[in-house]
């Protein structure tokens, strides 16, 4: 079977794991630290607050906003379901924005569409998410956060190791279009920890709420020369979120290696779009060239008009052939525990939803193993073409 996504662990990586395991401290030590400096200096923000999740990320950012009891926040309605319920838990006034039929990301005209649908004037919160891995459209809700005046949270568990368009080398995660930027290190993702994520920041304020949320709202003094400073004091009602030193000590190996990930995986989508470029008529596959994506996905968009199969016929009869592919995402106002949003219409994502399919794509995907993909998908068009 080949998986849609997969780890990449080195013989390195092991290593520093086993090695770490024998420190005196496996967590809250120096690795932890070391991670958070590292990964501060590779996005070029000024702080990074580890965490145990890319879950626990988006929770440290909205607390850290203050998101709270009826506050409006803005969201596309392709996304993880993370961000969604965060905002539930909080009370927040939540608003869906449509996305693009194509990416299923939002553009600054669905975010401008919701707000004037719905004829919003306070907005505490936006948050964005760069489905797939590009950074798209970042420095126009940029403006937009500037015109509107609310907090601009980036969802980039996507695109670590993407760079902004209009930044030369700057990468998502420098928080030059955003407040705050939140980062994922599950093993699908760009890098590992196994578990984990980062939240990066420009702004203080933000970075010590987080900070101090992160363990229990503590606030613990450093032990002056001589003295065993056993003393704490809680300053505000805080999570356990830590992210233990030899997690980090793997973040910290993969760290060094994440623009070579990055290659690999605009490398493999590069074969894709060789593969079926010649099959446009019915499949959208995503602009490689001048791309400034992570390709944490490779997404296409069937075009089901001309075919007489649906997506998720196309998922089983790839599944047959040992392809295993995913769907990122059901659009999360369709879900039963939120049917009191059903009801909102929102084409561009539907469309979008019907017509995605994110195919195999991780740094150790053999050239073999994506012509047989190619070769199956072409094969499968070919078949159920409508005449």
């Amino acid at each position: 079977m080949i998986n849609y996504s997969k780890q990449n662990i080195t013989k390195k990586d092991i290593s520093s794991v086993v090695r770490s395991l024998k420190e005196e401290f496996i967590t809250t030590g120096p690795a932890t630290e070391l991670f958070e400096k590292n990964f501060k200096s590779k996005v070029r923000s000024k702080f990074a607050v580890s965490c145990s999740s890319g879950t626990a990320a988006l929770q440290l950012a909205l607390n850290s906003m203050n998101i709270k009891k009826g506050d409006v926040v803005i969201l596309p309605v392709i996304n993880f379901i993370a961000s969604l319920n965060i905002l539930e838990l909080l009370k927040a006034k939540i608003y869906f924005a449509d996305t693009d039929p194509i990416t299923g990301q939002m553009l600054p005209k669905n975010l401008l569409d919701c707000i004037k649908k719905n004829k919003i004037k306070n907005i505490k919160a936006v948050i964005t998410m760069y489905n797939g891995g590009d950074p798209l459209n970042a420095k126009a809700f940029f403006k937009l956060k500037k015109k509107y005046k609310f907090f601009l949270l980036e969802d980039a568990c996507h695109a670590l190791g993407g760079k902004y368009y209009s930044l030369g080398n700057h990468y998502v995660g420098s928080c030059k279009y955003s407040d705050i930027s939140t980062f994922s290190f599950h093993p699908a993702k760009t890098l590992t920890t196994c578990e984990g994520g980062m939240v990066t920041t420009n702004n203080f304020k933000l970075f010590k709420i987080m900070k101090t949320l992160k363990n229990h709202g503590m606030l613990r003094k450093k032990s002056g020369k001589n003295k065993h400073n056993w003393k704490y004091k809680i300053i505000m009602p805080g999570y356990n979120f830590r992210l233990s030193d030899v997690n980090c000590t793997l973040g910290i190996s993969q760290l060094k290696r994440l623009d070579k990930l990055v290659r690999s995986r605009r490398r493999i989508a590069k074969i894709y779009i060789e593969n079926l470029k010649s099959l446009t008529n019915y499949l959208i596959l995503p602009k490689v060239k001048m791309s400034r994506s992570a390709f944490h996905l490779f997404i296409v968009n069937f075009n089901l008009k001309k075919l007489k199969v649906n997506r998720d016929q196309i998922i089983q009869l790839l599944y047959k052939n040992n392809i295993a592919t995913q769907v990122h995402y059901i659009p999360i106002n369709s879900h039963p525990y939120y049917k009191k949003y059903s009801k909102i219409k929102l084409a561009g994502a539907n469309s979008y939803f019907r017509s995605c399919l994110s195919l195999p794509l991780y740094p150790d995907l053999k050239k073999s193993q994506v012509n047989y993909i190619c070769n199956k998908i072409k094969l499968l068009i070919l078949k159920y073409k409508k005449i």
